[in-house]
């Protein structure tokens, strides 16, 4: 793995989610599934949104961006998880696994900043529903997309191509079950304090920020509910907002657990549970969160279902 002071572009050893063993058929099942009603469920919601014109409004046009980045984003890492409980090789070859990591990086950003700018148009939407059309015109809502995508790309492939031209000389054992920066930076032969001072910089801005954006836009809808006279009406928007919130709080408390944290703190068994949890519990719930508890998400779907 090492000449010199360099390192050989060699293929890595994915160690996996779990020791792989005799229950290597079930996990493959379990997973097989989970990723199958995952893009199900967002391929639904696209084209629900898509086929009904009552959806075609801002917010449901950002949804449908956050299922398409779901879909590409459990797409990215599960497939080659998936197959390694059946396989006998469980490498992955360096530019395919600098690939995985870029991509991943790209729609993780992403999907944080959308997520954040879909707290904004909540807020628009109550605090300024007049002027909701002007403040969140198809126009505006290409921009936000745009501006996410652009600049988490950019973001990704500076700490891809940095990361990836690294001295990876100790072992080419990835204790993880895809290829994550955070993952690969024990198998570096050299010191990367300052480096990972550069990925906490990254998360503070493209997750906390965004984070602390939806807790503030949701505290101002809920002060609003709260003015309400209708106590069903507040039960109702209590309901949605917290189960929004949830979802919400639970990929941005995972992904910061991991890109916020020194490196002498993480734990790599504690690492692939927290990883789960944002490459496939909220990918798979945030159709079903957006979608069961939208009545016009229910009306639209029986509308294609029964041809209106």
């Amino acid at each position: 793995m090492k000449t010199g002071n360099q390192s050989v572009k060699t293929d890595f050893i994915l160690l996996g989610l779990f020791q792989y063993g005799p229950m290597d058929t079930v996990l493959f099942a379990v997973i097989a599934i989970l990723f199958s009603v995952t893009l199900m469920g967002n391929i639904i919601l696209i084209l629900l949104i898509q086929l009904d014109t009552r959806l075609h409004t801002p917010m449901y046009f950002l949804l449908s961006q956050l299922s398409f980045i779901d879909m590409m984003y459990i797409s990215t890492t599960v497939p080659k998880m998936a197959t390694n409980f059946l396989s006998n090789s469980k490498t992955i070859t360096f530019l395919g696994c600098e690939v995985q990591a870029f991509v991943f990086l790209v729609l993780g950003g992403t999907e944080a900043l959308l997520l954040g700018f879909m707290s904004y148009d909540r807020y628009v939407a109550i605090y300024h529903p007049l002027r909701y059309p002007v403040l969140m015109s198809k126009k505006i809502c290409w921009f936000m997309i745009t501006c996410a995508w652009t600049s988490c790309s950019i973001n990704s492939l500076i700490h891809t191509l940095y990361a990836f031209q690294l001295p990876f000389c100790r072992s080419r054992l990835i204790n993880h079950f895809f290829c994550e920066i955070p993952s690969m930076l024990p198998l570096v032969c050299q010191d990367t304090s300052q480096y990972e001072h550069t990925i906490l910089l990254s998360g503070l801005i493209i997750l906390l920020l965004p984070f602390m954006a939806i807790l503030a836009s949701y505290a101002c809808v809920l002060t609003v509910v709260f003015q309400m006279s209708s106590g069903k009406g507040q039960t109702k928007a209590i309901s949605t907002c917290s189960s929004h919130l949830t979802v919400a709080s639970l990929f941005y408390v995972t992904t910061l657990s991991t890109y916020t944290r020194p490196h002498s703190l993480h734990s790599p068994e504690e690492d692939k549970i927290i990883a789960v949890f944002y490459t496939i519990i909220t990918p798979l719930l945030n159709p079903f969160i957006y979608s069961l508890r939208n009545k016009e998400v229910i009306r639209a779907l029986r509308r294609v279902c029964v041809g209106e």
